[in-house]
């Protein structure tokens, strides 16, 4: 059995128990593929992301991991690409990232499903391979529009004040509030439509399951209770800084 094949048979149980439904052997290796990559890089890899719009993750992953032949005009890229992939390669992760959401009460949504946010697709090979959500999969298609508010963490009271009222005026639009989960702008926004009755949608740097920071814990339980938690890294996942500063560019979608 070949380590592809081993890592896809130790997942097949968990990758069910993360969706909630039976799945067949061609949407498993799909859903399996997915997982696979997003341990494998860091969000918005444009090489994988490349390489998965050209042919499919499976396939893809055959390439990454397997040692198949990447397409031509693509080898150079994604030889570079291996020497950062390959040492966060263990054929056991996959299994292990679904196991761990199940037993945070966390889901994994893919491109194709119907709570899948089209709008993040605008990001092409930069789209996320996957998400990982807390909560209401299904409010990450908004009925009515998002509204993304997002700024500085050292906010003063007045810039919390603006940032709630619009958050609240925004909700009675029947608008969805975006933001990060951040002290300052983020929590304020956050808290203001919880206020309001409103959706709110928290875009997590690291796990969904993970609260950061610790002090807005109960914040983000709250938020998940109502709306959605959000994460591109499977849980457990620890924020860096460099998934901060990628994390924005899905704000604006």
């Amino acid at each position: 059995m070949s380590a592809l094949s081993h890592s896809f048979a130790l997942a097949r149980d968990p990758l069910e128990g993360v969706r909630g439904l039976p799945l067949g052997d061609d949407d498993a290796r799909e859903v399996w593929a997915r997982v696979a990559w997003n341990l494998l890089t860091e969000p918005g890899d444009g090489s994988a992301g490349r390489l998965i719009a050209e042919v499919g993750a499976p396939h893809g992953l055959e390439i990454a991991v397997g040692g198949r032949p990447a397409p031509a005009h693509l080898a150079e890229d994604i030889a570079r690409a291996r020497e950062r992939w390959m040492p966060r390669w263990r054929p056991e992760g996959a299994r292990d990232a679904c196991a761990a959401a199940v037993r945070a009460g966390v889901q994994l949504v893919v491109p194709g499903d119907a709570s899948w946010p089209a709008s993040v697709d605008d990001l092409q090979g930069h789209r996320p391979v996957c998400l990982w959500v807390r909560g209401n999969a299904r409010l990450l298609q908004p009925s009515s529009g998002a509204v993304a508010l997002v700024g500085a963490r050292a906010a003063t009271s007045y810039g919390e004040h603006v940032a709630g009222e619009l958050a609240a005026e925004l909700c009675r639009t029947g608008a969805t509030i975006v933001s990060g989960a951040a002290y300052g702008i983020d929590g304020a926004a956050h808290r203001a439509a919880l206020a309001a009755a409103g959706t709110t949608i928290a875009f997590l740097a690291g796990g969904a399951d993970r609260a950061y920071p610790a002090g807005h814990s109960r914040l983000i339980d709250r938020i998940a209770a109502t709306g959605v938690v959000v994460s591109e890294t499977p849980s457990g996942a620890a924020p860096t800084k460099w998934r901060f500063l990628h994390k924005n560019r899905r704000y604006a979608r």
